[in-house]
Formats: C-alpha cells, sequence, structure tokens
C-alpha cells in the first residue's frame, strides 16, 4: 500500500453524519459496528508512527440535517481538524414533502461553518436509487440535491465523494438485508472512493468487478453498537481490548481503527481527537471481491 501522507497531509480527521457514517450493518467484533468513515480513517492513518493521526466519528443514526448541524458541526470548531467529512440530508429527503431545494440551503449553511474550521471538507452525493423499489420514486429529488451539493461543494471549496456515479455499487452485494444501508463491501467501495476523492492513491478499486460468488468482508475492529462501548480490537483478537464510549445521542463516544499492517490505531474518545495508531482500522488493506460483476435486483 502507497504511503498515503505524501499525496496529502492529514493528520486529525472528523466524520459527521447519520446512520450511512455511523457504519450501521456493517458488524464488526461482538456484533458492534465499523464502516467506510472508520475505513477510511485506517488508509490516513497508514504508514504514520503510532499517535501521529486522530480521529473521531461523531454520526448518529437518524439524525436529520439541522440536528447533525446542532449537534456535530459545533464541535469541528473546538476540534480544529485536518478534515471532515459531512454526509448529511439523505434522512431529509426521505420525508415526504421534501424540498432538495430547500434542504440544500441549509446544508450548505453547515458547510460554510466547517470550512472555517477544517483544513479540508469531504461532501458525498447521495446514491443513484433506480434499483432500490421502496427508494426509486424519490430519485429525481436526490439527483436535484447532488446537484445543489456539487455547486456547494464548488463554492466552498470542498472535495466530493460522488456515491450517484460509484456503479459497483449498484451491485445487490453492496448492501445490507435492509437495502437502505450498506453491506461490509458495499462501506469498503465507498473508503475507497472517499479516498481517491481526496486525491489518495488506492491499489484496490472502488468499481473493481464483483465475484461468482458472495463473499463477505469480516469486519476485524473499530465497530460500535446501539447500546454498549466501542471495543479496540485488532485482527486476530479475541475482542477482549480496551473500550470506548459509544455515540448514541448527540454526545461525542470513542471509535478506534487499524491499519492495513495491523497495528494499532488510536482509540478517539469525544468530545476530544484521539490518536489513531495504525492496527485498529477496520478493513482498512481489505480489496474489493474481484471477479465478474453479476447484478442481482434489490
Amino acid at each position: 500500500m502507497p504511503n498515503l501522507q505524501e499525496t496529502l497531509d492529514l493528520s486529525s480527521y472528523v466524520a459527521l453524519g447519520d446512520s450511512f457514517t455511523e457504519g450501521l450493518n456493517d458488524p464488526g467484533v461482538g456484533g458492534r459496528y465499523a464502516g467506510w468513515a472508520d475505513r477510511l480513517a485506517g488508509m490516513l492513518a497508514d504508514g504514520r508512527p503510532p499517535g501521529a493521526f486522530r480521529y473521531a466519528n461523531l454520526a448518529v443514526r437518524g439524525r436529520l440535517l439541522d440536528q447533525i448541524a446542532a449537534e456535530q458541526v459545533p464541535e469541528v470548531r473546538r476540534l480544529q481538524p485536518d478534515l471532515v467529512t459531512f454526509c448529511a440530508g439523505g434522512n431529509d429527503i426521505l420525508r415526504p414533502g421534501a424540498d432538495p431545494d430547500e434542504v440544500a440551503e441549509r446544508f450548505e449553511a453547515a458547510v460554510a461553518r466547517l470550512a472555517e474550521s477544517a483544513g479540508t471538507v469531504l461532501i458525498c452525493t447521495g446514491f443513484d436509487t433506480r434499483d432500490v423499489p421502496l427508494l426509486k420514486h424519490l430519485r429525481g429529488k436526490i439527483a436535484t440535491y447532488n446537484g445543489h451539493m456539487r455547486a456547494v461543494a464548488d463554492r466552498n471549496g470542498c472535495k466530493v465523494a460522488d456515491l450517484w456515479s460509484l456503479r459497483s455499487v449498484q451491485d445487490r452485494r453492496a448492501w445490507s438485508e435492509d437495502r437502505l444501508h450498506l453491506s461490509p463491501e458495499g462501506h469498503q467501495r465507498v473508503a475507497l472512493l472517499a479516498a481517491r476523492s481526496l486525491g489518495l492513491a488506492t491499489e484496490q478499486d472502488p468499481e473493481a468487478p464483483w465475484p461468482d460468488a458472495r463473499v463477505l468482508t469480516p469486519p476485524t475492529s473499530g465497530a460500535r453498537t446501539s447500546s454498549g462501548p466501542a471495543s479496540t480490537c485488532c485482527p486476530g483478537s479475541d475482542g477482549g481490548c480496551a473500550a470506548s464510549p459509544r455515540a448514541t445521542t448527540s454526545s461525542p463516544s470513542g471509535r478506534s481503527c487499524c491499519r492495513s499492517d495491523g497495528s494499532s490505531v488510536t482509540t478517539l474518545t469525544r468530545p476530544r481527537l484521539a490518536p489513531l495508531s495504525a492496527s485498529h482500522a477496520p478493513h482498512a488493506a481489505q480489496e474489493p471481491p474481484r471477479g465478474p460483476v453479476r447484478h442481482s435486483p434489490r
């Protein structure tokens, strides 16, 4: 794996958002959660000495845009990270009668606040829902919102991870059984896309073909539950690792990740950034499945 810090010098990262960034349905050790943001943090920490990279994931499932702006965005001003990922507004768009133009105005107000406190802001567009029966009727609203987000990024100097154009997640295997949240494989592909959107080199391709048979990516660490603490575990451990708080409300919680070499990454405890050491970033070194693509309906 190339030394990613040679491409972009980032020493701290804060992830904001809802269940998408929290990593819901990406099962980790002991039934806890991992997710694309944890995987990205592991990639960013790779090649750095222990304690040289700090990471905090403040995302909480179910949060609407205004809640994220009120609960999570202010933490960024205090933490002053080099990188913030901000994925919000999806739950607002899902609500009946939602106006993507109005949601986008509130989104930009939050982005402007983030841009004042973070070195780099990465935002994510919404996925293309053409093959999702429950969400297909919202495709036009999502496309409109995406257009606004790209314009917001241009006006505010943000990076964009274009999930709408990520063709590999059109495969059913990129999604969990609820067909609303990503599978472990889907989270890995989003992490790779996010890394490339930041200008980082990755050996694995987020658009790599899927294999004929479903091959699950077992998470190794950096997981969380809805009711218990997050544990810091390295590949091959039995889960008996140090615990940190879990984010089930607006209060900050701890996360941990592993680097690609299996060395430990720093456990982060809210409301302060904690160092991330190289061995606790889940799936950081794992490749997307390879083989011919076989699309199956959701």
